[in-house]
């Protein structure tokens, strides 16, 4: 019986792997595509990298409808602050901002695991957040699913003062080792790049 209900849980476990990485110009948020619910692949386009600012953006790894529900209501507080303030909203208040949103609802939590990044006044950084509002900041971190193997590769590759291109590369190499040992995590990679001059967006199959 114990066994089965471990199974059921196992089953019901989103998966997903997602990286974050501060380098020379700004921020490099990464996440593969594959959608899973179990052992059931429900999508392999999905997209796991988001905009909050023109300046911040996340990735997570989780139930795609929690993190859509905790971006959506981010982008408001900070588009809300912004308007009260008048200044841009820094990336640190937004993530202590997300933490309060997840640590309010940590009764019926939302079944995700965020990497807040983006540049300001302070420079580039990251923050990596839990499903009940911790809040660690750092310069590199990977989460989800495939989180162990990926982070492997960051910790042996990782420099600040890498360019976009040796950013992205080992991004992918990061990935790719996490997508082999993974099974919920596949079918390629989001990039969310966030500099100095604000956000774009690239994808790449695999």
């Amino acid at each position: 019986m114990v066994e089965n209900d471990q199974q059921s849980r196992y089953f019901m476990m989103p998966g997903a792997t997602t990286l974050g990485l501060v380098f020379s110009e700004g921020v490099l948020l990464t996440s593969e595509k594959r959608v899973t619910y179990g052992y059931f692949v429900t999508s392999k386009a999905g997209k796991k990298v988001f905009k909050i600012t023109n300046h911040i953006g996340a990735a997570c790894a989780g139930l795609v409808s929690d993190m859509q529900v905790l971006i959506r209501e981010i982008e408001a507080y900070a588009n809300l602050f912004s308007l009260d303030a008048r200044r841009k909203i820094s990336v640190r208040s937004a993530a202590k901002v997300m933490s309060n949103l997840l640590f309010g609802r940590r009764y019926f939590p939302l079944i995700t695991q965020t990497i807040v990044g983006g540049v300001d006044e302070e420079g580039a950084s990251i923050y990596v957040l839990d499903v009940l509002g911790s809040v660690l900041p750092d310069k590199y971190a990977a989460v989800g699913t495939g989180a162990e193997i990926a982070v492997g590769v960051l910790e042996e590759n990782y420099r600040e003062d890498m360019g976009l291109e040796e950013a992205k590369e080992m991004a992918v190499r990061a990935m790719k080792s996490a997508i082999s040992r993974d099974s919920m995590s596949g079918n390629g990679v989001d990039f969310l790049i966030v500099t100095k001059d604000g956000i774009s967006e690239e994808s790449l199959q695999f």
